[in-house]
């Protein structure tokens, strides 16, 4: 199956010891191949709000239907189509891109949320180190048999699957991306939190009030995003969101 180009950081023990041990050379492959960060974009950068161009493409239509139960935890619902919608853009201003492995990754990242003890993802996933915590291991772990079980049955192939799984295994505990494709996932999954609808949500789960929440967003955020595309919007939604929430005031 394929879909067109787009034209256009511990709790409770050590990470699990499945993942891949050849990631350092993808990864000084990926920073020689792109050595100006945030990397320059060269095609079209779109910075309206995201809800004027949700994404729209067709194809994942079975996809989506088939992780649907994983779509109901944590607020998936609301995060992955936002964050897939973002991929979209970044497909545009990245037209050198897999667009199809962005898409189905972003899409897919996050469904191991529904997999792992629902208790423990905020108490764990969200506070102290989170980056490090066990429980973000596990989801990515879910996530990647998520994707080797519903992918097969639309028509993707092994090896397709397996590089949406080197995507989905580390893009919230490894501190580098390892392709083009994969800073653009992670920069689609960073790029939703700065909407209001992903500020009303994430602001929630890191108990934070959305002034304190949008301080952490510009400080700590914005500077892990890898793309200059990504920078951009986020620069552009953060201060439209800002000026809704009337944050400088409600503080």
């Amino acid at each position: 199956m394929t879909t067109p180009k787009t034209p256009v950081a511990d709790v409770g023990g050590a990470a699990p010891a499945a993942r891949p041990t050849d990631l350092q050379p993808a990864a000084a492959d990926f920073a020689a191949a792109y050595p100006v960060r945030p990397v320059p974009a060269t095609g079209p950068v779109d910075t309206a709000p995201i809800a004027t161009t949700p994404a729209a493409v067709e194809e994942l239509d079975g996809l989506w239907r088939a992780v649907v139960q994983e779509t109901r935890t944590r607020g998936n619902d609301i995060h992955l189509p936002i964050s897939l919608a973002f991929a979209e853009r970044l497909c545009r201003a990245y037209p050198d891109a897999d667009a199809e492995l962005v898409r189905v990754a972003t899409l897919l990242h996050d469904t191991g949320w529904a997999h792992v003890d629902e208790s423990r993802i905020l108490s764990e996933g969200f506070t102290g180190d989170w980056r490090k915590a066990n429980i973000r291991y596990e989801h990515e772990k879910q996530g990647c048999d998520v994707a080797r079980r519903v992918l097969p049955g639309l028509g993707y192939s092994v090896e397709f699957i397996e590089r949406v799984c080197r995507i989905i295994d580390g893009h919230d505990t490894r501190p580098v991306a390892l392709s083009l494709e994969d800073a653009l996932m992670r920069d689609a999954d960073r790029l939703w939190r700065f909407d209001q609808a992903g500020i009303a949500l994430a602001s929630s789960w890191f108990k934070m009030d959305p002034a304190t929440y949008t301080d952490r967003l510009a400080t700590e955020i914005v500077p892990e995003l890898i793309t200059q595309a990504a920078v951009d919007m986020a620069s552009a939604d953060l201060d439209r969101s800002n000026a809704l929430l009337k944050t400088a005031v409600i503080r």
